[in-house]
């Protein structure tokens, strides 16, 4: 089967020989992998002969200038186009720390939301004209990855503190957010699609949760978030599209509200958070398709990544729906030998035949 009928398949909870294989490695985990065998600018992919996902992104920023502040031999401070000011160390797959924010208040917001034109360079018609066929004739899955939320707004534009005080206390001015976000989203990939260039599936990142409970309430979740989440699920089945929400963080409950928005599919399923995927399966399996849920904190041991997934994958299979993946991606600490031995034990758990 060709990864798209694999995942069309199991969305459609419809037979298959095995379930999907769809992670993502850091790039010091791909140069520690050349290091040890894997051949020097192969597609990971190819090597471990896993599922083939293609992802079409979009540039929904306000546009402001980048710049370098100051630069060492350690690190860049640098400011983005959400409006941050970032520092950057050079070691490679470092989290950047965010320094200051520039939208803070209604009025910050005003200026970067009249920045945010839909001008055509937004989207990437270059990769899209040079991929597009090549991913459709070799059977991969396409996902236009749409960028709007809690999670890139706090993240990105606003900073956390700020943005947990506006959903409180100017949740109108959070959903402008919200909606500006996501109109950008539709529009632009409403353009991606009237070109030609269809996609299986809407993808959106929007990390709710942290370790031991969610960000925000049920009720705030309800009232100011899911209707954007709703409308996003929307757009994708008016397509014939799939949505597929990524979230990290123990989001257990607001589950129930989540699911209610008509997702698809649930991702990452982050143990380490607290997140029970067992509880997720039995409770929702039926209704949304799982992906990930292996703890990536044990994948630098072979014996015990072999042990989860052992335990795990036969319970999360059971009745289709089940995407096979690390609790977020595959960090560096995971060794070439480790990581055969995983997608070996997945592919022989996984298989339905």
């Amino acid at each position: 089967m060709t990864s798209y009928e694999r995942l069309k398949r199991t969305y459609e909870r419809k037979e298959t020989d095995r379930v999907p294989i769809i992670d993502k490695p850091w790039a010091g985990t791909i140069k520690r992998w050349e290091r040890e065998g894997m051949p020097k600018g192969m597609d990971w992919r190819d090597y471990f002969g896993v599922d083939k996902h293609e992802l079409i992104w979009i540039d929904i920023t306000p546009r402001y200038p980048s710049k370098i502040i100051e630069e060492t031999d350690k690190y860049i401070i640098s400011t983005t186009p959400w409006g941050a000011t970032e520092k950057r160390l050079k070691e490679m797959d470092a989290t950047a720390e965010v320094l200051d924010f520039k939208v803070t208040d209604a009025e910050a917001w005003a200026d970067a939301k009249a920045r945010m034109t839909l001008d055509d360079d937004r989207i990437p018609w270059k990769r899209l004209a040079e991929n597009y066929e090549k991913w459709r004739t070799e059977g991969r899955w396409i996902s236009a990855y749409f960028w709007f939320g809690f999670d890139v707004a706090h993240s990105r534009m606003t900073g956390t503190d700020t943005m947990l005080v506006t959903l409180l206390d100017e949740p109108e001015l959070a959903q402008d957010i919200f909606d500006t976000y996501l109109r950008s989203c539709e529009s632009l990939f409403q353009r991606v699609w009237d070109a030609g260039y269809h996609f299986d599936e809407v993808y959106w990142p929007d990390d709710m949760g942290y370790k031991g409970t969610a960000f925000f309430s049920p009720e705030t979740y309800r009232e100011v978030l899911k209707p954007y989440h709703t409308r996003a699920v929307q757009w994708a089945h008016d397509h014939g599209a799939v949505a597929r929400l990524h979230s990290c963080g123990d989001i257990t409950r607001l589950l129930p509200d989540i699911v209610d928005t008509g997702i698809d599919a649930l991702n990452p399923l982050e143990v380490k958070s607290g997140l029970d995927a067992y509880a997720v399966k039995q409770k929702y399996g039926d209704k949304i398709v799982l992906h990930g849920g292996m703890n990536a904190q044990l994948w630098s041991d072979t014996e015990a990544a072999v042990a989860e997934v052992r335990e795990k994958l036969p319970y999360l299979k059971e009745g289709g729906g089940y995407i096979f993946a690390s609790d977020h991606t595959i960090p560096n600490n995971v060794s070439l030998e480790t990581m055969k031995a995983i997608i070996e034990e997945a592919k022989r758990l996984g298989s339905f035949n």
